[in-house]
């Protein structure tokens, strides 16, 4: 099982610089959530040991409409690297991606540690210095986004970018459950939601990987970052696409999908 498992790390990690591959059929069922995370390790070490740096993680399937479509009944994570944030009003080259959507989230950077396997919402709070607007740019390196839970997983969380927002915010005063989150692209509105839309509230999404990772021997810690997930549907992006969230509370990021390659 260790070469089939290795052997799909190889094929994805080779996908980010050559095509889409097909769904991971061969090697995982669609809910085998062991294989899935122990794929993603593979290719997290892999990365580590060439010299990318961890800086936190991201949580995703927030939605329970998504989960029902994959058939399961819980989010998934993936991991945040250094070298994956753009600058608030950055530009994302065209050829750093495959088939690009972006979506408005909630991020949390903590202050302290998060070791607790029965962390609540209330000790997220606590352990957090302060929240960001943030937009994930998500991407597959599945072919046409084909994907079941454990391809997902396995392709560490569809991820791929990150913009933050400028201005940290402290939670104290913030309303992150009935907070206003408007995506725009090229001045059109195309995407909308709020805070509850994240798994009834972006603390909640935060406490369940803070659970999640201390029961993996891998807890957050002082300084990670957190993208809670989406706070509405994710929009497919297209060359040239200037995108701007906006959430409540937190301010306005926006970056550039550039046309021209790096």
């Amino acid at each position: 099982m260790s070469d089939l498992l290795d052997n799909a790390a190889r094929r994805l990690r080779k996908a980010y610089t050559s095509d889409p591959i097909l769904p991971l059929r061969e090697t995982l069922q669609p809910t085998d959530i062991d294989a899935a995370y122990a794929i993603q390790e593979i290719n997290t070490r892999f990365w580590q040991d060439s010299g990318r740096k961890i800086v936190g993680r991201k949580v995703g399937l927030t939605s329970t409409a998504v989960q029902k479509q994959l058939g399961v009944d819980r989010p998934d994570f993936g991991v945040l690297f250094e070298d994956m944030q753009l600058s608030d009003g950055g530009v994302l080259a065209r050829d750093r991606v495959i088939q690009p959507k972006a979506e408005a989230e909630v991020a949390l950077l903590l202050a302290k540690d998060l070791d607790m396997i029965a962390a609540t919402p209330e000790d997220v709070a606590d352990a957090t210095r302060g929240a960001f607007v943030a937009i994930e740019i998500v991407d597959s390196r599945i072919q046409d986004w084909k994907i079941t839970f454990a391809d997902t997983v396995a392709d560490n969380g569809s991820s791929a970018f990150f913009v933050l927002g400028k201005d940290e915010h402290p939670l104290d005063g913030l309303d992150l459950l009935n907070c206003k989150m408007q995506l725009t692209v090229n001045g059109e509105l195309a995407s909308s939601g709020t805070g509850a839309a994240c798994l009834g509230h972006p603390l909640n999404a935060a406490a369940w990987l803070a659970r999640t990772l201390a029961a993996r021997g891998e807890p957050l810690r002082a300084g990670d970052l957190i993208l809670t997930g989406a706070l509405g549907p994710m929009v497919a992006l297209k060359p040239g696409a200037a995108v701007t969230a906006s959430v409540e509370g937190l301010g306005t990021v926006n970056f550039t999908f550039d046309g021209e390659n790096a």
